[in-house]
């Protein structure tokens, strides 16, 4: 098995020093294989884009901007 030394912010560290360490591996094993999982589904879906790189920049763009501008006007 592998081991992996990750820094924590100090809040997160607060929580996890809740946890019993005998758990630790258990809550990061299952983290990971939750974040693997999106990131291989991300890639299936791009993968299958037929956006280039900068039209996806540009749309991505378009998106940001309009939750921008809707969460400013409910703000207000």
């Amino acid at each position: 098995m592998a081991e992996l030394v990750v820094k924590i912010p100090e809040d997160i560290g607060i929580e996890l020093g809740k946890i019993p360490k005998e758990d630790w591996q258990l809550l990061f094993s299952r983290f990971l294989r939750r974040e693997l999982e999106e990131i291989r589904e991300v890639e299936s879906i791009v993968s299958k884009s037929k956006l280039t790189e900068e039209q996806a920049k540009e749309l991505a763009d378009e998106v940001s901007l309009a939750i921008a501008k809707r969460l400013l006007k409910i703000e207000k």
